[in-house]
């Protein structure tokens, strides 16, 4: 190699005192350079710390003159950025400006920045640069690689002759037929014949990181209420947000409760605005971000806010140019609140995230992980993320299962109907990447209003504050959204143990008044009431096990008794929900 082509090599000893690793990064460092593997997949939760593990094994192997130059493949144009400027701390230069067309880069380089769209544009371009050097190719969120056939062959094309590969992801692989390339995949037994999972070769879990204190706990605030809506053949429905219903028909609710000229959106934006000025008086530049479907909603929800707030969000859209310099600003503002569409939904750091509305139609399990991973960066002991989400149950058993970890799946198929959501859901994401709704889908309904009542909070596995829907903006509502925003892990359980048993004794004092001073709840509303709890343990279930509703509905009869849940009596229905929570007491032991 010529001198002009002798890159400046960072100061290994200079990186290891000015970043201090965490213990789960210290381990895998240590496995890394044990086996010193030509491939490397690193599963660690959002927040953990993945660009510094990456980034002190790219200066330990330059330091080692083990490579000579770094390739990072990223998802968005933004992360290009982001592992730029987090590069250059650590000592490496990489130029995020770089196109395959342009050839070479400049010599004060040591690497370049690049996403899977753009390998997959001109891969070959990329292999004869990955040939010229020893190369060290760092796959973020390598999962993108199975997304698109293209991608996945792009890149190991380009990479395929590459000196070393670390793989990184912090979300939930999801099934495919694609497999993911340099990504090892070995016989499921328990899956079936046929179907192979994907290999990690060091995992590290939010339940791990948790423990830790390495990301903050997560208390998710649902909301339910009833919505109505017009459909195209003309019929007016009405239904209460969470209760069983037709995919279909939990869409279009879900839609309604979403519209920016109803009012469970403003009354969501008015509660969690509440919940951010509590964290604050804490935390004090504590900072709030609306997940938007699209730009108009975006816009809109902005509107509430600075109404709300009397604040205007800085909002962010994934088109504007100058999107990555809005989100950089509001990262080191003090604004409360940030307006996006599905630009924050992976890997973009933004420590000072605290409150986060769900306000998006997309609800897969992998984009719920990316956004959930968004809030949960912990910069100091106590803090903690608050996220509000309707209460679909679907979303309700993604926020129940924080703690599962999840592999790359080849050869499944589509057994059940969540498989089939999970297709659907897809398409659903192609058209929100272009940010408009077809015709069809704007003349499928009409929204004509919906109102929000606080539903309850799922945390650590729990749910509390369940036991009959609240008003918005009355005190019961404030005991949950006044928690302070400054507590350990077991203090917030603690807290809400309390809370929930302070309800219960008001609830039951109230009951025991005399008649003529206190309004009944009815059978009818009690028996929704505990419907409504069932279910919601019923999909938390099916998140963890994969065990279809229907067969844990069946299951549950069997060992408990009676009929259907839906002719179940209020003493049956309670049976059920205590064996199921029984069953999942059991699992986590």
């Amino acid at each position: 190699m010529t001198p002009a082509l002798t890159p400046a090599w960072p100061d290994r000893a200079a990186w290891g005192t000015a970043q201090s690793l965490r213990a789960w990064q210290t381990a895998a460092l240590s496995r890394y350079f044990e086996s010193g593997p030509r491939d490397f997949l690193a599963v660690a939760t959002p927040g953990a710390g993945k660009t510094t593990f990456a980034l002190t094994v790219a200066a330990e192997l330059l330091g080692r003159r083990i490579v000579d130059r770094i390739t990072v493949v990223a998802p968005t144009e933004h992360l290009k950025v982001q592992w730029a400027e987090a590069a250059a701390r650590a000592g490496i230069p990489i130029d995020p400006t770089y196109a395959a067309g342009q050839g070479r880069t400049s010599q004060d380089y040591v690497g370049v920045a690049i996403t899977y769209a753009g390998v997959a544009v001109n891969p070959l371009a990329h292999r004869i640069r990955t040939e010229r050097f020893k190369t060290l190719v760092i796959l973020d969120e390598v999962h993108h690689a199975g997304d698109a056939l293209s991608w996945g062959e792009g890149v190991r094309e380009a990479f395929d002759p590459a000196t070393r590969r670390l793989a990184l992801t912090g979300t939930p692989f999801r099934s495919d037929v694609n497999p993911i390339p340099f990504v090892t995949y070995a016989p499921d037994p328990d899956a079936g014949p046929g179907v192979r999972r994907s290999v990690a070769d060091f995992t590290y879990g939010y339940a791990q990181a948790l423990a830790d204190h390495v990301v903050r706990p997560v208390l998710f605030l649902a909301y339910s209420g009833e919505m109505q809506w017009r459909t195209r053949a003309g019929d007016e429905l009405s239904v209460r947000l969470g209760e069983p219903m037709t995919n279909d028909v939990t869409a279009h609710a879900l839609r309604t409760a979403l519209d920016p000229a109803g009012s469970w959106m403003p009354s969501v934006l008015a509660a969690a605005d509440r919940r951010l000025s509590e964290v604050r008086r804490h935390v004090p530049d504590a900072g709030g971000l609306v997940i938007a479907t699209d730009q108009d909603s975006a816009r809109a929800y902005a509107k509430l806010l600075k109404a709300i707030s009397g604040e205007a969000p800085t909002v962010v859209l994934s088109d504007e140019k100058a999107a990555s310099k809005k989100i950089a600003a509001f990262t080191d503002s003090e604004t409360r609140w940030m307006v996006a569409v599905r630009m924050v939904s992976e890997g973009v750091d933004v420590p000072r995230l605290a409150v986060g509305v769900w306000a998006t139609t997309t609800s897969t399990p992998l984009f719920f992980a990316q956004a959930v991973g968004r809030f949960v960066r912990a910069r100091k002991r106590g803090e903690t993320a608050s996220i509000f989400v309707p209460s679909v149950p679907r979303l309700l058993g993604f926020a129940s299962e924080m703690e599962v970890e999840r592999d790359h799946v080849l050869g499944r198929t589509v057994r059940d109907e969540d498989d089939i959501f999970a297709a659907e859901q897809d398409l659903l994401d192609q058209a929100n990447a272009s940010e408009s709704a077809s015709d069809e889908l704007d003349l499928s309904f009409e929204a004509l209003g919906s109102q929000a009542t606080f539903d309850r909070v799922l945390y650590d596995g729990g749910e509390f504050g369940h036991s009959g829907e609240v008003t918005v903006g009355s005190d019961e509502e404030m005991d949950f959204l006044g928690i302070p925003g400054l507590l350990e892990p077991d203090q917030v359980r603690e807290l809400l143990h309390t809370r929930q048993s302070e309800r219960a004794k008001k609830q039951r004092s109230t009951t025991a008044r005399p008649a003529d001073t206190v309004a009944e709840v009815s059978t009818h509303e009690q028996l929704a009431v505990l419907r409504r709890e069932l279910n919601g343990l019923v999909a938390a279930w099916h998140h963890r096990t994969g065990q279809p509703h229907g067969v844990t509905h069946a299951a549950l009869r069997k060992d408990c008794g009676g009929p259907a849940a839906a002719v179940a009596t209020a003493e049956q229905l309670h049976a059920r929900i205590d064996r199921l929570r029984e069953w999942a007491v059991r699992k986590s032991s």
